[in-house]
């Protein structure tokens, strides 16, 4: 039995507008995946009216495969510093 990867969606939390869109021009140009589409929103936390933290969600959709004729069989390593 063959498993491939097709996609995935990854959502990391950063600190400024411009690096989300640093992060998004990266993946643009990575070869190992094609970016199919990508979000960025910016988000407050507000206490008592008045905003405690700020920061930007960043999603990005990773395509690998064709689901239909996937042709590579992807191993994703996640490692936690």
């Amino acid at each position: 039995m063959s498993k491939y990867l097709v996609s995935t969606t990854e959502t990391y939390r950063v600190d400024s507008e411009s690096e989300a869109t640093r992060a998004i021009e990266e993946a643009k140009k990575d070869n190992s995946y094609t970016l199919s589409k990508y979000t960025n929103e910016h988000k407050e936390r507000k206490s008592k009216g008045e905003v405690i933290d700020e920061y930007w969600k960043l999603t990005l959709t990773k395509n690998f495969n064709d689901i239909k004729e996937p042709n590579s069989i992807i191993t994703v390593d996640y490692e936690v510093e």
